[in-house]
């Protein structure tokens, strides 16, 4: 819809414009670097959860639609993507930018501070499964939900707040090398898994368990998962002022995510030809770990635990700067505080990345009193994010209808946001109000940006959404304490 901001909008779009040709002189990503970060975004802690995550809700048959509907649902966000960073090329910071261009400036806001909080509490994800893989070696550290395990995931945060500090190119740099490495030990799971394949298990795992319920439900199940592991799909875009081809971002995104969901889709089916799937189910996590151990041995643990870390390792990078990128173009089209506009001579946004590291520092310590953190994080960041997505997917199809783009970019965009809808409508009201709780408090940045601007705060349509989020982040607070939802 179509906004009183509009002109405002176009002001902080020149002087965005001004601040990147400020910046020309500043490190360019090419096309390989680019798809990187697409590929380390979404390769991270999801693919190695993904066999037990899919057992405990689906059998062969069930995972096999939902890669299918995952798949299609998420190419279509790639292409939506891929068409705006050409259709709208002055647009930074892909999907805050294009809610914000297309449903006004407190939408788009929220699409910041949303997609933002969804990386930080994702990063959170991250150093849990990495202390629960350590885990199996020192107890002490249980399922990465100890206090041992929040005092050393805490270091390591503050660790890379430290390396990526230094400079966003030499970061991203180490993303490219990380992610190379860490796709080897992922296609040798799927190769093994493949020697050892058993048609026989395969076949009993095909309909699914008696616990899994309907085709439906099985499916249903498994969308936030689908959700997580693809989160990323938009990493070129988020990163598009550091392209040195416009065309590149939309490349990147298209083959990253091409890539990835191949990785994925195997991954997950090959691992129903080696254990039944309830014994799949109650593994604990990295499952992929015990699947592989339960086909070749204890080695094949070692090679996924081995793998995981450095798999999550680089993935925490590459959200990072993601994160921290999101706010700091936010605050240049000043709908974020002008201190997170800050930047360093290396083009680092320090204090955007000082508060990025802050909220993944405080979800870290609140993930540690739920009964599952790494599942808790897991569904809050996909919740998160799906706001955000779906808010880009409703512009694409705006911009569809005023370039006269045809029918196909028409239906893509279209197929693109009923997928987005549906997500919000699997992920249930639970994470939705938690996820208010999250998304109302942000409303002070916005308040602060528009006062620092001397500018009324809230129009008539964006004092309707703060009542919204609002209201929905009261109930929120009374479900969780009332014990209708707990985390």
């Amino acid at each position: 819809m179509a906004t009183e901001e509009t002109g405002e909008t176009g002001a902080a779009g020149a002087a965005g414009a001004a601040v990147r040709e400020a910046e020309a002189g500043a490190a360019k990503l090419a096309l390989p670097t680019l798809t990187m970060l697409v590929v380390g975004s979404m390769v991270g802690a999801g693919v190695f959860s993904l066999p037990g995550r899919f057992a405990q809700e689906t059998g062969v048959l069930g995972a096999l639609v939902a890669w299918l509907i995952a798949g299609t649902g998420m190419l279509t966000l790639a292409l939506v993507f891929q068409s705006l960073a050409v259709r709208r090329p002055g647009l930074d910071a892909g999907v805050y930018a294009y809610a914000k261009a297309g449903f006004g400036e407190y939408l788009g806001f929220f699409s910041a501070f949303g997609y933002w909080a969804s990386a930080c509490v994702g990063n959170v994800t991250y150093w849990v499964l990495i202390m629960s893989t350590v885990g199996a070696l020192v107890p002490a550290l249980g399922d990465g939900d100890t206090a041992l395990a929040v005092a050393l995931s805490s270091v390591g945060l503050w660790g890379f707040f430290l390396l990526v500090r230094r400079g966003v190119k030499e970061a991203a740099m180490i993303n490219r090398v990380v992610t190379v490495a860490k796709l080897v030990p992922i296609l040798v799971f799927v190769l093994l898994a493949l020697f050892c394949f058993d048609a026989d298990v395969f076949a009993d795992n095909f309909q699914g368990a008696s616990y899994a319920g309907s085709l439906y439900d099985q499916v249903h199940g498994t969308m936030l998962a689908t959700v997580f592991v693809f989160l990323g799909v938009e990493g070129a875009s988020v990163y598009s002022r550091h392209a040195k081809r416009r065309s590149d971002v939309g490349r990147a995104t298209v083959l990253g995510f091409l890539s990835v969901f191949a990785v994925f889709a195997s991954v997950t089916i090959v691992s129903y030809g080696l254990l039944p799937m309830g014994e799949i189910a109650e593994l604990r996590q990295p499952s992929m770990a015990g699947v592989l151990e339960a086909a070749v041995g204890t080695w094949g643990s070692v090679l996924v635990s081995v793998g995981l870390v450095v798999s999550v390792l680089g993935a925490y990078l590459a959200w990072t700067l993601m994160a921290a990128e999101v706010l700091f173009v936010a605050a240049k089209d000043e709908d974020m505080p002008r201190f997170l506009a800050r930047a360093t001579d290396q083009d680092v946004p320090v204090p955007a990345l000082l508060l990025t590291t802050a909220l993944s520092q405080l979800m870290l310590v609140v993930t540690a009193f739920s009964d599952d953190a790494f599942d808790l994080a897991l569904d809050l960041t996909s919740t998160l994010s799906l706001i955000p997505y779906l808010l880009a997917a409703g512009y694409a199809v705006m911009v569809a209808r005023q370039d006269r783009a045809g029918p196909a970019a028409l239906a893509v965009a279209g197929l693109a946001t009923a997928y987005t809808a549906f997500l919000v409508y699997a992920a249930g009201w639970a994470y939705l109000l938690v996820s208010f709780i999250i998304y109302a408090p942000a409303t002070v940045l916005f308040v602060m940006a528009r006062r620092e601007q001397g500018r009324r705060l809230f129009s008539p349509r964006e004092a309707v959404v703060l009542a919204v989020s609002v209201a929905g982040a009261v109930l929120g607070v009374v479900a969780l304490a009332a014990g209708w939802i707990s985390p």
